[in-house]
């Protein structure tokens, strides 16, 4: 008898021209160049920024001199790692007390910090996101991870909430001791609370700060 083969789970949001974004980004556009029946194939061009739904920050989004997306090695995108739950509500700048599975995080984890908020994705709500404080972020550094993810657009404050010299704070703290970034997850309801194995592949784009990525999450077998 062999072992039941573990299922996985997509984090990922489709993409499409209606995703939340920041107003500082372009909308996406996909547009049909060629269609069958009355072309030989059909065929689609993307148009849109490299942070458009579920997407990898690289360190050069924010630190000059740091890896492109290409460059990032791929050990700090797949691999073992924990869903771990987190009590904040909206627009709460949430800390260490937090995150309900602290004790599962280990050295050279992926983290994805699991707030609930991916289930307001599409509506209002989904803006007024919790966020992690820097202890958060430092405690994570500390730790040696390398990746974070939310389920959320940032780990940073939501627009709404942003002073005119904000700076950004925790991508600054996460990307500049290397920690890898990843936003709007989705789908975590059967992993939270878990060791899980992950997945994070994203498009190697020569030179860029990010790139759209398939997000792949199972329990691990």
């Amino acid at each position: 008898m062999t072992d039941a083969v573990v299922p996985w789970v997509d984090l990922s949001h489709p993409l499409d021209e209606h995703l939340p974004r920041i107003a500082l980004f372009p909308a996406p556009s996909y547009t049909t160049v060629m269609q069958l029946p009355a072309d030989p194939m059909t065929v689609t061009r993307m148009d849109m920024v490299v942070h458009t739904g579920t997407h990898v920050d690289a360190p050069n989004h924010f630190v000059p001199g740091g890896d492109t997306i290409d460059q990032v090695d791929l050990s700090r995108l797949t691999g073992e790692g924990v869903v771990c739950r987190v009590r904040a509500g909206d627009d709460e700048v949430y800390g260490l007390d937090a995150l309900v599975d602290l004790d599962l995080v280990e050295p050279g984890d992926l983290v994805v910090l699991d707030t609930g908020w991916w289930r307001h994705f599409g509506t209002p709500r989904y803006a007024r996101h919790p966020s992690l404080s820097v202890e958060v972020a430092e405690w994570l550094v500390d730790r040696d991870v390398a990746l974070v993810a939310v389920d959320t657009g940032t780990p940073d404050l939501p627009m709404a909430l942003r002073p005119p010299d904000f700076r950004w704070p925790v991508h600054h703290v996460l990307l500049e001791a290397g920690v890898l970034i990843a936003e709007h997850l989705t789908n975590l309801a059967d992993l939270s609370g878990r060791r899980v194995e992950l997945v994070l592949a994203p498009l190697s784009i020569r030179g860029a700060d990010g790139a759209p990525v398939r997000a792949l999450g199972r329990v691990q077998p």
